[in-house]
């Protein structure tokens, strides 16, 4: 006797082969949702229970973190925060520098006192931005504290070298 075949229907074949294997990768997203949520809360809550708790508790928790952050009033960040910030950091390259060419032997005072003035400058300019004055006029005078911070062998009065005449290339 030879074996018969029996049908299948499409409908008999979707609920018996391919409804279990939707079912199955449809948990396997929800699963990788949940280990991502898991970690985000974890990182923003600085805390690592969270990575050990089953689903629902996890889930309960990630909701109250973030009902708690949505409650809090926005702390508005101040402007000035950054660019205090900027000058100080300016302030501490100028004073590198300036140590830099201090220590350099051989180096031209002419130039360590040109740029020590553009940099004197600059550092005026920041200050201006935050406090707008209408000034135009070319800086020739070492303005910033760093300014005077270049030392050398040679003591050049700042009559005897006025900052330099020709246009200086930069590359920026």
């Amino acid at each position: 006797m030879a074996p018969q075949m029996e049908f299948v229907s499409k409908t008999q074949h979707y609920l018996k082969v391919k409804k279990p294997q939707l079912e199955r990768e449809r948990r396997a997203r929800i699963n990788k949702c949940l280990d991502s949520l898991k970690k985000l809360v974890a990182e923003f809550q600085g805390n690592d229970s969270i990575l050990h708790m089953d689903k629902a508790e996890m889930l309960e928790n990630a909701v109250s973190f973030i009902k708690s952050q949505v409650r809090q009033p926005k702390v508005p960040v101040s402007p000035q925060v950054p660019m205090d910030s900027f000058r100080h950091g300016y302030m501490n390259a100028v004073n590198e520098v300036s140590r830099v060419m201090a220590a350099t032997p051989g180096m031209n005072v002419q130039l360590g006192k040109a740029v020590m003035i553009h940099l004197g400058c600059e550092y005026n300019r920041l200050s201006e931005v935050t406090t707008p004055i209408k000034n135009t006029e070319v800086c020739s005078a070492p303005m910033s504290p760093a300014s005077s911070g270049y030392h050398s062998d040679e003591d050049i009065s700042p009559a005897a070298s006025p900052a330099p005449s020709t246009p200086v290339w930069r590359p920026w």
